[in-house]
């Protein structure tokens, strides 16, 4: 060996440096919440300095010298397979500010997920995916070229390198929640996903239209999960012209007695309302979508028969063609039993526009007045502005309780006769026998 004393003296304190960031690793595992976070600033301290400092020669212009590998161990760090690191993630987010720690964390977020979900055979991590799902899901991506100004370390070359261009970041971005989304997720994970899909991730996918896949999956699942997954489906058709021949049918077979009982109730309809809301939806679909909601109604609470009962009102305002339900001639009596098909999957089978709103007219005669008094306006022909149900979406039975508990009676309907004095009472007993001096 023809090293000089000098480069022996450097090799021994290359591999004592290699072996404190080995051992800063292990620490990163400690049972102590200080002795991770202490590990995880100082491997990032290591982080900064060696962007600044290269390990490597810079052999020829447009080398990337930025740390990858010691930024790829503080990621494996923050993704344990068998503990909630939510914590330590949350004291790391303030480097994720750095265009380009976020951008070489989201490469090193991609190469773990292929490495540990790989060898799962598509059974779900819960751990180490909601990990996963904490680190990137706060991720704050540039709307622009000219925001991205924040690198820990600006180098000579970094004009020509990928970190510096917002398409790059988009294509690792977009490759790093398809990586993830595409394995089989635990289930809680799927609402926390699709809530913020339309905020914090369809925008910044250079191709949207690549979700549908996980939406589909996620669709399978039923109840709230199904709905939100449809709000994502709803988006891609309506923004980016995504062919979807079955939306509504799959919505409308999301009806069924639990929407008007569950505690996600308000988003459901708030979203349904956003569905309907085109004035070129064919008269046959909202007209199979107002018979359903209202056959489901009969079983239905109060609260929230008080907040149906505007939305088919406001279906009726949208399109007037389905007044027919409410006008027919005869209505019910011409008929010896109802047309419509509750049974029926598809909305254009369902016979709906042969029916009559036989339903509504049953809430008439509710026992909870407010009811009666809300089902009683279909009587009358509707005004053009639409009702506002926002305030109702979240009505619940104590706040129904609490209003009826306060109204104040101004005269109560009583059956005997009011007195008038002690003995005022015509034929009374007492009048007879006693008199006042």
């Amino acid at each position: 060996e023809n090293y000089s004393a000098e480069d022996k003296y450097k090799i021994w304190m290359r591999h004592r440096y290699n072996d404190c960031v080995g051992c800063l690793a292990e620490l990163m595992g400690h049972d102590a919440f200080q002795v991770k976070e202490l590990s995880l600033c100082t491997l990032m301290k290591f982080v900064e300095l060696e962007a600044q400092y290269p390990l490597i020669k810079v052999e020829w212009k447009g080398t990337l010298t930025f740390p990858r590998e010691l930024l790829k161990v503080v990621v494996d760090g923050l993704l344990p397979l068998n503990e909630d690191a939510s914590l330590l993630i949350s004291r790391f987010q303030e480097y994720m500010e750095y265009d380009d720690i976020r951008y070489f964390v989201i490469k090193a977020v991609t190469e773990s997920i292929g490495q540990v979900m790989q060898k799962t055979k598509e059974r779900p991590l819960p751990f180490y995916q909601q990990n996963v799902f904490s680190l990137i899901s706060p991720i704050n991506m540039p709307n622009k070229e000219c925001d991205m100004v924040k690198f820990m370390v600006k180098q000579d070359n970094w004009e020509e390198l990928k970190v510096s261009k917002l398409q790059a970041h988009k294509q690792a971005f977009e490759k790093m929640w398809l990586s993830f989304l595409k394995h089989k997720l635990p289930t809680g994970l799927y609402k926390k996903v699709l809530v913020i899909l339309h905020d914090s991730i369809l925008p910044y996918m250079n191709e949207p239209t690549l979700m549908i896949d996980f939406l589909t999956v996620a669709y399978g699942i039923g109840g709230a999960i199904s709905l939100l997954a449809l709000n994502g489906l709803f988006i891609l058709i309506h923004q980016h012209n995504l062919e979807y021949p079955d939306f509504y049918k799959k919505l409308y077979s999301l009806l069924d007695p639990s929407i008007y009982h569950v505690k996600y109730r308000a988003r459901f309809f708030h979203l349904a309302d956003l569905f309907l809301s085109s004035s070129h939806l064919p008269a046959y679909l909202v007209a199979a979508f107002i018979k359903r909601l209202s056959r489901l109604a009969l079983t239905a609470p109060p609260e929230a028969l008080l907040m149906v009962i505007p939305f088919i009102c406001n279906l009726f305002r949208r399109h007037p063609a389905c007044k027919v339900l409410v006008h027919r001639p005869n209505g019910p009596e011409d008929m010896s039993e109802d047309p419509y098909i509750m049974e029926e999957e598809s909305p254009s089978e369902s016979r709906a526009l042969e029916s009559s709103l036989w339903e509504i007219r049953s809430l008439q005669n509710h026992y909870h007045p407010d009811v009666a008094k809300a089902a009683a306006v279909l009587n009358q022909s509707l005004s053009e502005i639409e009702d506002d149900i926002s305030g109702l979406l979240e009505l619940s039975a104590y706040e129904l309780f609490d209003k009826e508990v306060k109204k104040k009676a101004a005269d109560v309907p009583l059956e005997f006769e009011q007195i008038r004095g002690l003995f005022g009472k015509k034929n009374d007993i007492f009048a007879e026998h006693f008199s006042l001096d």
